[in-house]
């Protein structure tokens, strides 16, 4: 069993844990993910290593309440258990030798970009950070991110905080004003994922991916993962959970992965809907 240390509500849908697996906090590196299973009956789902401190022997997650288990594990308290929580899995981010960064997160997956941006910017990084979300209500993560940051710009998809519009619209500006990377790493709902590769795309800057979205047993097994990338003029096969969770923009096939990551919507939404219900009905 592994103990949440601290639990920290960061909007209406988002949470932040920080669980007690020394194991996994000796040797978690920014980009890499967990595996958790709430009971002895519950499913098994990845979530990205949102922080870790060695020293604490802690590792932080940050969830977004979509389906049954996100429901079940938010139901938790600081001082409650979890069954499972296995990693870390996956490919770390490569971060070696870059100099000038420009990080893109969008929503939750602002939870993934942020260790990246940390570790970059304690590497001596210049660090350039976009993050986007629908509404204020729905930012999180801002002042650790300043933190992290040289530049940072926050936008709104309805300007009711920062700046008005998408990712995009700096990183268009940036572009315009002759600005280049090393790198690019973008991390977020697979749409803006796409547009940010296709903005990019004109400059030739190197622009990595991260594919969590599509993650579900974060083993390979199920296949759910599964990714096509144009490549060298061919077809070529890989899965986030093993081969990733990082990939070249540039070949990815997004059509297919927004597709395939679809699949399972309404049957996570029947499920959360289900678990709500018995809650509901349990404190009546």
């Amino acid at each position: 069993m592994y103990r949440i240390v601290s639990k920290t509500p960061l909007n209406p849908t988002v949470t932040r844990m920080e669980i007690e697996a020394p194991f996994v906090a000796r040797k978690a590196l920014p980009g890499q993910f967990i595996i958790l299973r709430v009971d002895e009956n519950g499913e098994r789902i990845p979530l990205t290593v949102a922080g870790y401190d060695r020293e604490k022997g802690t590792v932080e997650i940050i969830f977004q309440i979509v389906g049954a288990t996100t429901e079940a594990l938010n139901h938790k308290e600081a001082g409650d258990s979890i069954q499972d929580f296995v990693g870390p899995l996956g490919l770390p981010t490569k971060i070696e030798g870059l100099k000038k960064v420009c990080i893109v997160g969008g929503g939750v997956g602002c939870a993934i970009a942020l260790p990246i941006a940390r570790a970059l910017h304690e590497a001596g990084a210049e660090v350039t950070s976009v993050i986007g979300f629908r509404s204020k209500d729905l930012l999180i993560l801002e002042d650790e991110f300043r933190a992290s940051s040289d530049r940072l710009f926050v936008m709104t998809d309805d300007g009711s905080y920062g700046e008005k519009g998408n990712v995009c619209v700096p990183l268009n500006r940036l572009f315009e004003q002759g600005e280049t990377f090393d790198e690019i790493i973008t991390i977020g709902p697979l749409i803006m994922m796409k547009f940010v590769v296709e903005a990019a795309r004109p400059t030739g800057i190197p622009c990595t991916v991260s594919m969590n979205p599509i993650m579900i047993d974060g083993t390979g097994m199920c296949g759910g993962c599964r990714l096509t990338l144009h490549r060298d003029g061919k077809n070529v096969t890989q899965f986030a959970c093993v081969d990733g969770p990082d990939f070249n923009g540039y070949e990815v096939d997004f059509d297919e992965a927004m597709a395939r990551g679809s699949m399972y919507r309404d049957f996570e939404r029947r499920a959360h809907e289900k678990l709500c219900n018995l809650y509901r009905a349990s404190e009546e």
